[in-house]
C-alpha cells in the first residue's frame, strides 16, 4: 500500500499517441476530441454524429431486428443481446438525441420484453428483471438513452447491503457486497442522476456505494490491505483491463466511474493510479489485457496483448482527471 501520494502529472495530450487515437473509428475520435484535445464543441458534435452512420456504431445499429431485439433476446449469455449492444452503443457515445438512436431505442422500449425471468416474464425491457447486476446495466443504458428507469432505481435502492455495496447473491443469503455488482449499480445510479437530476435517496445510496470501492482502494481487501487477485465468481483478475467490461469489474472501470462522477481524487486512488501507469508501454499506449468470454456482435478492439485504442483513451482521460485534482459538475456521459 502506498505511503505517500505520487505527484499528479497530466498525460501528454499531443503527439504520436493522440494521432494514433484519432486515426480510428468515429466513436473513439469524438471522445478524444472532447476529453483529451479540448476541440471546439461544434467539431466534437460533428464527429460524434458520425457514430450513427459510419464504422462500429452504424454496424451495430444495422443488426437490430424488426422486433427491436439484438441477438433475439433482451439478455443472453452470449453477450450479443439487446442489453449488451445497448451497452456498447453507450460506450461508443451514440448521441441519444439523434434520429438513429431514438428510432432504435424506441423499438426496444415498445417491443422488447423479458422472457424466462419468472415474475418478470413479459416486463417491458426498461422495467428490468430481478438481478441487481443486470438491472444496473439496464438502468445505466436506459438512463443514458433518456428512458424512464425509476422503477429499476427504486428496486436497487432497496437492495443495498450494510457495507454499502450490492451483490446478486444476496438473494441466496450473502451479506457481503460484490465489486462486480456494485460497479454496475453505481453506473446506473450515476446515469440516472445525470439524466433526471440528483435526489437525496439516490445520491446517498450512490455515495455509500462509492465509499465501498474507495475504502478498498479499488482493489484491496479492507481488512488486510492485500491486493484481491481474482474475482471469486468469474475468476477475472481485477488488475487486468478489458474492453468491453460487461458485468465484470476491473480497476480501470472503477477509475472511470470515479472520473465520470467527478470525485476529487485522494490517496485512496493512488495505488490504482500507480497500477494504471505501470501498464503504459514505451510508446505511451496501453494494451488490451483480457477479453471476457462471449460473442462480440462487432469487433471493436484489437487482439489481447496488443496496444488498444480503447484502453489508451480510457487510461489517458483517467490520468487527466487525477492530475486535475478538482471536482467538476456532473454532465451526461455523452455530453
Amino acid at each position: 500500500m502506498s505511503t505517500s501520494r505520487p505527484e499528479p502529472q497530466a498525460p501528454e495530450l499531443n503527439g504520436p499517441v493522440t494521432r494514433w487515437l484519432l486515426d480510428s473509428d468515429p466513436s473513439i475520435r469524438w471522445q478524444v476530441l472532447r476529453d483529451l484535445t479540448g476541440a471546439p464543441a461544434d467539431e466534437v458534435a460533428a464527429e460524434r454524429a458520425r457514430v450513427a452512420t459510419e464504422g462500429t456504431g452504424a454496424r451495430l445499429l444495422s443488426l437490430q431486428g424488426t422486433d427491436g431485439q439484438w441477438g433475439g433476446a433482451a439478455w443472453n449469455r452470449g453477450w450479443d443481446s439487446t442489453m449488451h449492444v445497448l451497452m456498447l452503443l453507450r460506450d461508443l457515445g451514440l448521441d441519444p438525441a439523434g434520429d438513429q438512436a431514438c428510432r432504435a431505442v424506441g423499438l426496444v422500449r415498445d417491443r422488447v420484453t423479458w422472457r424466462g425471468w419468472d415474475a418478470q416474464e413479459g416486463n417491458p425491457f426498461f422495467a428490468g428483471e430481478v438481478e441487481p447486476c443486470i438491472n444496473g446495466q439496464v438502468g445505466a443504458v436506459g438512463a443514458y438513452f433518456g428512458q424512464d428507469v425509476r422503477g429499476i432505481v427504486d428496486r436497487l435502492l432497496t437492495e443495498q447491503l450494510g457495507d454499502g455495496g450490492w451483490n446478486c447473491e444476496a438473494v441466496n443469503g450473502s451479506t457481503r457486497s460484490s465489486f462486480n455488482t456494485t460497479i454496475c449499480v453505481l453506473e446506473a445510479l450515476l446515469a440516472h442522476e445525470v439524466s433526471t437530476g440528483a435526489s437525496p435517496d439516490v445520491t446517498d445510496a450512490r455515495l455509500r456505494g462509492q465509499e465501498y470501492l474507495l475504502e478498498r482502494r479499488l482493489f484491496r481487501r479492507r481488512s488486510t490491505g492485500e491486493v484481491i487477485e481474482r474475482d471469486r465468481k468469474g475468476g477475472a483478475a481485477w488488475t487486468s483491463f478489458a474492453f468491453p467490461t460487461w458485468w465484470h469489474y476491473d480497476v480501470l472501470r472503477g477509475l472511470e466511474y470515479l472520473r465520470r462522477a467527478r470525485v476529487v481524487p485522494d490517496e485512496r486512488v493512488d495505488d490504482a493510479i500507480a497500477l494504471l501507469r505501470s501498464k503504459r508501454d514505451d510508446d505511451g499506449r496501453w494494451p488490451l489485457e483480457t477479453r471476457h468470454p462471449g460473442l462480440m456482435p462487432v469487433e471493436i478492439d484489437g487482439a489481447v496483448g496488443r496496444p488498444s485504442r480503447w484502453a489508451t483513451l480510457r487510461a489517458l482521460r483517467v490520468l487527466r482527471w487525477y492530475a486535475s485534482g478538482v471536482a467538476q459538475p456532473l454532465r451526461p456521459q455523452g455530453a
